[in-house]
């Protein structure tokens, strides 16, 4: 037999910023693929939305009302987990957000804000996940990158310096911790149809934009991107190390 499982099945995995959006999806994704999931977020209500389709799709849900910027919360996040004796087998560092300022009006509150949620939080837990991954010699890190980690584009400097800072991360780490059998990997979406880009994708002359430099010519749907991170999390994909997965539609083969 060739066909490796992309089954989840007896497996746990927690996601951040799994309220909505693109976390909500790779959240519910992998209850599909067989997995209990622990879902992170700032909102009650979207982690209860998210864990009753969890539980639709027949897996178990953990919900934390958490910031992920307060290391503290991070540490009781995993405090509790080892309590319950709850095993991360995969962690989805998805929790992030933009600031769309130019550089020369940038300030220190939208830097550090920016930078403590995309790029310092997705270290906290990869380290506190790593700690017990090492211990049970395996586990999966995935991390959400972007396009604008590899290519200039208008998103704001400060948000593409967290996401070049992830693919970088993505190779150290992963340069770290395959010696533990932690495969660390990173996915790098394009625009994708969320709530968060809604208005964006609202304006015909900047989606325009966007297609004209997208070989597929469309945006991308949310199971567009779950396939890749159920691959990266699954036995499939156990040989795959310290890469980033470009789900992009083709655009970073020219750039924007």
């Amino acid at each position: 037999m060739y066909l490796p499982s992309f089954s989840l099945k007896g497996k746990t995995a927690l996601v951040t910023g799994a309220g909505r959006g693109i976390g909500r999806a790779i959240a519910i994704g992998y209850a599909e693929a067989g997995a209990d999931v622990v879902i992170v977020s700032r909102t009650q209500s979207d982690l209860e939305e998210v864990a009753d389709q969890i539980q639709q799709a027949g897996g178990k849900a953990y919900t934390f009302e958490a910031d992920v910027t307060n290391k503290r919360h991070i540490e009781t996040i995993f405090e509790k987990l080892d309590t319950q004796n709850v095993k991360i087998d995969i962690l989805v560092n998805n929790a992030g957000m933009n600031i769309r300022s130019k550089a020369l009006e940038v300030s220190d509150e939208e830097w550090d804000t920016i930078m403590n949620t995309n790029l310092r939080s997705a270290f906290w837990f990869s380290q506190k996940a790593g700690e017990r991954m090492k211990e049970n010699r395996g586990g999966k890190i995935i991390t959400i990158s972007s396009v604008a980690g590899h290519v200039a584009l208008r998103t704001g400097v400060v948000y593409a310096s967290t996401k070049a800072a992830i693919i970088q991360m993505t190779k150290n780490l992963a340069l770290e911790w395959g010696q533990y059998g932690i495969n660390v990997n990173s996915i790098g979406p394009w625009y994708f149809n969320t709530p968060l880009t809604e208005k964006l994708l609202s304006d015909k002359d900047y989606l325009n934009d966007i297609l004209a430099v997208t070989p597929q010519k469309r945006v991308g749907e949310l199971p567009d991107l779950v396939g890749p991170a159920v691959f990266l999390a699954s036995d499939a994909a156990s040989y795959v190390n310290g890469q980033t997965l470009f789900v992009d539609g083709g655009m970073t083969i020219q750039g924007f």
